[in-house]
């Protein structure tokens, strides 16, 4: 299906005891019987490309905590009013991860991130609405934290490119009747569904930076987004590995026109060789009063943490 296509097909995914759907969005299709991933091609002489998402790896490390600290932020703003709004969720990934696991357990990044903050209690609506929903048996990805956020009238499009993936996202998602999981290549996609019928929400663009050209298709991404939603908040989050990268990324994103554009860097007081010690986001609309709202969660864990974060106003103001 060529980008931006409009239509899908609906595929019931029998996994365990329980049925969920799945909306088929490109040219693979997957089914899950008992627990077992099976995804095959429906174009003759395609193949399935391999899952290197690191989501697992890194799941609830400190650049996790403060992108999911401004989901929260964002979507209790987007509640203040009864008006309904859609999250639009482009690399949705699994939706919740072990952070006892193996993978998580490799790196150890949970346990200098959200493990840190078990003991805190107080602070701003955004912080203790994170840390509760946060304190599961899995760590919440940003479609689960948004799923549970859904009022009656809202509703989830979460995105997911690899069928395995989706199909765990998928039974993540099932107990809530306003989620629905696309297969589909995250970028493409979303321009099919921008802008959305209630014309206000979020978009979250998360990509694993994995290919060589995904900081140019992220702005891509947002610029053509960008352009059919001028109204809709964006997140959008990168790994800061080069300033020289990431400052070019944050420039071709403020091309696009946006006329409110907040950038924040979060960085490691003592960097670690071999891992990520800095991440952005950058919030393209942000709400009012987001800015201090962040500022006073991070107040209160970054310490913990042992983080240091930057904000900056590439265009406009609070």
């Amino acid at each position: 299906m060529p980008c931006g296509a409009e239509s899908d097909d609906d595929v019931n995914v029998i996994c365990g005891d329980a049925y969920v759907s799945l909306a088929i969005c490109h040219d693979n299709y997957c089914k899950c019987i008992n627990g077992a991933v099976i995804a095959a091609d429906i174009k003759e002489g395609l193949r399935t490309p391999p899952m290197n998402y690191r989501h697992a790896y890194h799941a609830g490390n400190f650049a996790d905590v403060v992108k999911h600290l401004a989901v929260v932020s964002v979507l209790h703003h987007l509640r203040k009013k009864n008006t309904a709004f859609a999250v639009i969720d482009s690399h949705a990934g699994c939706g919740a991860y072990n952070l006892t696991g193996p993978e998580a357990s490799r790196t150890g990044e949970a346990a200098e991130g959200i493990a840190r903050l078990t003991n805190v209690s107080g602070g701003p609506a955004t912080l203790t609405t994170y840390l509760e929903l946060a304190s599961g048996a899995r760590y919440p990805g940003s479609p689960l934290l948004a799923a549970q956020l859904l009022r009656p009238q809202d509703r989830l499009v979460a995105i997911e490119k690899h069928p395995a993936a989706a199909a765990a996202l998928a039974m993540t998602l099932q107990p809530y009747a306003k989620a629905r999981v696309e297969v589909a290549d995250g970028y493409c996609r979303l321009l099919a569904l921008v802008p959305p019928p209630e014309h206000r929400g979020l978009v979250l663009i998360d990509p694993p930076y994995e290919s060589p050209d995904e900081f140019r298709d992220a702005a891509s991404a947002v610029t053509a987004a960008y352009r059919r939603f001028a109204t809709g908040i964006y997140l959008i989050w990168f790994p800061i590995k080069s300033a020289a990268e990431a400052n070019g990324f944050c420039g071709e994103v403020l091309a696009s026109g946006a006329a409110k554009v907040l950038r924040i860097d979060v960085t490691r007081r003592h960097a670690v060789e071999g891992k990520l010690n800095a991440a952005g986001l950058l919030v393209l609309n942000p709400p009012w009063q987001f800015e201090l709202d962040m500022r006073a969660s991070l107040d209160l864990i970054l310490p913990r943490l042992e983080c240091d974060a930057r904000f900056d106003w590439l265009a406009g103001g609070t």
